[in-house]
């Protein structure tokens, strides 16, 4: 057995250094106030992103609040990575109980959670594979590696020919692999060179998905619906025809369910809604119910069977902690009925939307509880009324620039979309 050891006194190190760095800042203050919480983040962080003024500090089911003490309802979810709510009380205690126990291993050994936690995911998405990674960004990394070794190792595409067909308007993360087959500028823009080995196609058209096809195609990989290229849903039966054109031509079809999966869209993936039945797909976001970076590439034993030890992994991916937040994160949508709750109160939402006769509102548009909004192009924008809904105690984000996103958590209730639908309509039928 292992010797007991002493534990190690604190020692402060550079503390007392960071500490003289904020006060002067403020120096008569003993709680910051919302300006000095940005102001900090001004200061010391990199400037990638465009936040709304709201420094949160609480969150419980729907609801979150200020440092100020101000009520919000959360409709962005944090992107639909809050499907189960905030700090839902089950994920919670399988957290702090997986926590005291064990929380890394890497996978130079076995743990007892992981394997608990990949039965339930094969369960629940029709395939029998799971690669576990962190973020949404690597899964679909995950997901390229596996469909190239796949068009070398069993397709017989020759070497560093292979393609993958990708949609236009399409979003799938930030790495430079995931960009490099981006449609959006300033996606791209002062990150060349590229990753090559990509085709764009346009999103919803079967046929020219199939006159894309060469005899090195190996995957066509998309989003079921595109959340941020503006929650667009392709036509009905495109899925299904993609399907049939990947399998004629022996061409994987994977999907990112990033976003989309995991009863976002009223079904436990969104592939469901037209009977398909894909390859592989990534999973992430939800996966946790926003307690931990976790994320998956489920696949079939052909895909998956590519990889030996060493080819591909992660120090965190797979680890304990993870696996347990979220074999608790995967019972609780099950559990609550959190699909199908998606389903009717997502017709129940857009249904209100679309009753709100605003001049500014050109479309209403969703599936489940992922809505957009496209705003005219006279409205001067969603990102300001994104602001008077925060005003109003409703927490949205632009997409787009027009069109402004709705994704609360599907634990939200009817009468909490009524209180929500008053507001909303204030706002847009404002001038």
């Amino acid at each position: 057995m292992p010797s007991a050891v002493a534990e190690a006194p604190f020692v402060p190190g550079n503390s007392s250094k960071i500490l003289q760095t904020i006060l002067p800042y403020f120096p008569s203050q003993s709680v910051l106030t919302t300006q000095d919480y940005i102001d900090l983040e001004t200061t010391y962080g990199a400037d990638n992103y465009h936040p709304l003024d709201v420094v949160i500090t609480k969150g419980q089911g729907v609801w979150v609040w200020d440092v100020e003490g101000n009520q919000y309802l959360d409709c962005l979810s944090a992107y639909s990575s809050l499907n189960q709510g905030h700090c839902h009380p089950r994920i919670l205690q399988a957290m702090v109980e997986q926590a005291a126990k064990l929380t890394l291993t890497s996978r130079a050994f076995h743990n007892d959670q992981l394997g608990r936690f990949y039965e339930k995911l094969c369960q629940l998405s029709g395939l029998p594979k799971v690669l576990p990674m962190n973020s949404g960004a690597e899964a679909v990394e995950t997901a390229i590696k596996a469909i190239r070794k796949w068009a070398y190792t069993v397709k017989g595409v020759p070497d560093h020919q292979a393609e993958i067909i990708v949609c236009s308007n399409n979003f799938a993360g930030r790495t430079i692999s995931l960009v490099s087959f981006s449609t959006e500028e300033q996606y791209q823009f002062g990150f060349a060179p590229f990753t090559p080995g990509f085709k764009v196609v346009p999103y919803g058209g079967a046929a020219a998905l199939e006159a894309a096809i060469t005899a090195n195609t190996a995957a066509f990989f998309l989003e079921p619906i595109q959340g941020e290229g503006g929650i667009i849903i392709p036509p009905e039966g495109y899925l299904r025809e993609a399907e049939r054109i990947c399998r004629k031509n022996n061409v994987l079809l994977v999907f990112d369910e990033i976003q989309t999966g995991l009863g976002r869209t009223g079904k436990m993936f969104a592939f469901e809604h037209e009977g398909v039945k894909p390859d592989g797909i990534t999973i992430g976001k939800a996966l946790s119910g926003g307690f931990y970076p976790i994320s998956a590439f489920v696949s079939t034993h052909e895909v998956m069977d590519v990889f030996n030890p060493g080819d591909h992994g992660s120090t965190f991916g797979g680890n304990p902690l993870a696996a347990a937040v979220g074999r608790a994160a995967l019972d609780v949508i099950v559990d609550e009925q959190l699909p199908e709750q998606a389903a009717e109160l997502g017709a129940y939402l857009i249904s209100g939307w679309r009753q709100i006769k605003s001049p500014h509102i050109h479309e209403v548009r969703g599936r489940g509880l992922l809505i957009g909004v496209e705003l005219n192009p006279s409205a001067g924008g969603a990102q300001r009324f994104c602001k008077a809904l925060m005003q109003e105690g409703i927490l949205a984000k632009e997409t787009r620039e027009h069109i402004i996103r709705f994704a609360p958590p599907l634990v939200i209730t009817r009468s909490q979309l009524d209180w929500a639908l008053e507001r909303i309509e204030r706002v847009l039928m404002a001038s």
